[in-house]
């Protein structure tokens, strides 16, 4: 897990790679890799890589970055981890390869030798790097399935600027920092950026399971080699197969389980964490560690899950830490929260205080229950959106009566129930509209109160958000498996993910996946496309030692963060108009260009 930046100086009239650029970028890095860094320029200066270590995976030297191979043809900077890169390892060696590491980075250099753009498909694991082959004069860059590990790039048509995060990019200049009306109006909708998006204009973020070649001749059109809705739709249907579910559990916790450095866990009271914990518990060669934060606002009171996941620590023999959090820590650590944020996000701020927990209590590498709600329908979406969407199917058939309603009930909706409500017959008659309708902060025809109206209008064009959702859920066949596609493609990815990254990254963290995980997912995608899909009760049954009643039993509920309670605002104000307050305090905070509202 590393920080990465990049300058390609590609046109034949663009001056050589600017060092200072460079050095400023690889500064904003630094959290991300306090273990090692490194720079590398081409002979003629018209490539340079920067790289920050957090060693976890061979610690000494001989797996610093950047990297090359012997003959110096390839050299790479790579962030993230490839759980399967023995296998790879052993595979290259059979055939002729020589390792002077023992280095998952290492195995990605010689792969790309054998196979080329196609070795993408041969990784297990979260990344995102960017290769350089001198032969060809070529800069290849690419992310993991799933997004869970970020790059952006801006490109001025002379010069190619790639990096971990946005931050780094500003902080090199000569990026075209006008707001990007798309990222703008994203951030309104869904509380997060949608990629490709950033909130500017000249930065993007290359979408995830995609690679992009960039020669002489500039950058050409990204290629996606994985997407979620399209796996999905692959599988065959089949019959839920407990035996098969759990094996698969199995083997992601054991991969995630590999590392050169003690691997922890976050422990909460929930299902996910409680069942990594057990799983893990049945494969690790020494004492666990699992870590939890509780809020003082919160104890004793039904949202503290200090109690449960003590009981659950004790039940797996883990060793064990609780760190406690007051109103007074977020007001002293918020200014450092926001200076992280890389990119807004109406969430973040508990990934943010359990990893600075995690660190602090000595752990380099922590495992979290990111994605179990996506994988095993448990969000109320899942039973929500397809009543709704059969209920209200045959409104598709008059749209304007839908358009019509929201037009005469927006302008009081807000006032009587949630503003929503405005949009019940227009937006509830599919399932990309519908989960728009539930996962939305503010929905299209607020933004213009929010924002300059012209640039809400052309954020919105851009994005064409109801066109892209219903393109995610229409390939699945089954409720389940549309409704995991679009909370894996949008919600996870551009929030929960994200968030993940930089909140761990800004205390040098690693946080791993086990149930965002492209093996985990085909083999469970047949049982999502079949009649019984599986559910979290069945996540959770995998273990060989049974979770304690008390978790299995517990109904579910969010993970909460008193952050209304924090701010001093009225805790007895409904959820979703807290967010929105929250919202506008994060946009405003993170976003320092031009007056973008209303």
């Amino acid at each position: 897990m590393c920080g990465i930046a990049g300058l390609f100086a590609y046109r034949d009239d663009a001056p050589p790679v600017d060092r200072r650029r460079l050095a400023r970028m690889h500064d904003v890095l630094a959290p991300r890799g306090p273990d090692g860094e490194g720079l590398w320029f081409s002979d003629d200066e018209r490539l340079a890589f920067a790289h920050r270590r957090l060693a976890i995976i061979d610690l000494g030297e001989s797996g610093a970055q950047p990297m090359a191979t012997a003959d110096g043809r390839y050299t790479i900077v790579f962030n993230g981890e490839i759980y399967n890169y023995r296998e790879l390892r052993d595979a290259l060696i059979a055939d002729g390869a020589i390792f002077a590491s023992d280095s998952d980075t290492e195995v990605l250099l010689h792969l790309y030798r054998r196979k080329g753009k196609e070795m993408v498909r041969d990784l297990r694991g979260m990344f995102a790097f960017a290769l350089w082959d001198s032969e060809e004069q070529g800069l290849f860059l690419t992310r993991d399935p799933y997004g869970i590990k970020p790059l952006y790039f801006a490109d001025d048509g002379k010069t190619v600027a790639v990096a971990s995060q946005v931050r780094a990019l500003l902080a090199g200049g000569g990026i075209d920092t006008d707001p990007n009306p798309a990222g703008h109006a994203g951030f309104f909708l869904f509380g997060s950026v949608p990629e490709p998006h950033t909130l500017y204009r000249g930065i993007q973020a290359l979408p995830a399971g995609s690679t992009m070649w960039i020669d002489r001749s500039g950058a050409g059109q990204a290629w996606q080699w994985f997407d979620i809705s399209r796996e999905l739709a692959g599988a065959a249907s089949a019959p839920l197969d407990r035996g098969a579910l759990n094996e698969a559990l199995r083997d992601s916790v054991r991969h995630h389980l590999i590392a050169d450095v003690p691997v922890g866990l976050f422990l909460s009271s929930g299902l996910d964490s409680s069942t990594l914990v057990a799983l893990a518990s049945e494969q690790a060669t020494a004492s666990l560690r699992t870590v939890t934060l509780g809020f003082d606002a919160y104890r004793g009171a039904p949202d503290d899950e200090v109690p449960l996941a003590e009981k659950i620590a004790a039940a797996y023999g883990t060793e064990h830490q609780t760190r406690w959090m007051d109103a007074s820590a977020f007001r002293e650590g918020a200014g450092a929260l926001f200076a992280a944020m890389d990119q807004p996000s109406i969430d973040g701020v508990n990934a943010y205080f359990v990893s600075k927990a995690t660190r602090e209590a000595g752990l380099k590498v922590a495992i979290s229950g990111l994605g179990g709600d996506e994988l095993f329908g448990g969000y109320e979406d899942f039973t929500q959106i397809p009543k709704l969407v059969g209920t209200l199917s045959p409104f598709r058939y008059a749209p304007w009566l839908g358009r019509a309603f929201r037009t005469i009930a927006a302008p009081v909706a807000g006032s009587i129930a949630s503003p929503k409500f405005a949009g019940l017959i227009e937006y509830g008659t599919g399932y990309g509209d519908a989960f728009l309708l539930r996962r939305a902060l503010f929905m299209p025809w607020e933004l213009p109160r929010l924002m300059d109206p012209a640039m809400a209008r052309d954020g919105l064009e851009l994005l064409d958000v109801r066109t892209r959702l219903a393109q995610t859920a229409g390939v699945p066949r089954t409720p389940h498996a549309k409704l995991t596609a679009l909370e894996s493609a949008w919600y996870m990815r551009n929030q929960l993910l994200r968030d993940a990254d930089w909140a761990g990254m800004a205390h040098s963290l690693e946080i791993r996946v086990p149930l965002v995980d492209v093996a985990l997912l085909r083999a469970v995608a047949p049982m999502i496309q079949g009649p019984n899909p599986p559910a979290k009760g069945d996540m959770a049954a995998s273990p060989s030692r049974p979770l304690p009643d008390a978790v299995l039993k517990r109904p579910k509920t969010g993970f909460s963060v008193p952050v209304r309670e924090w701010l001093g605002t009225e805790s007895g104000q409904p959820a979703e108009r807290g967010l929105r307050g929250w919202a506008r305090l994060v946009h405003g905070r993170l976003w320092a260009g031009a007056d973008i509202t209303a």
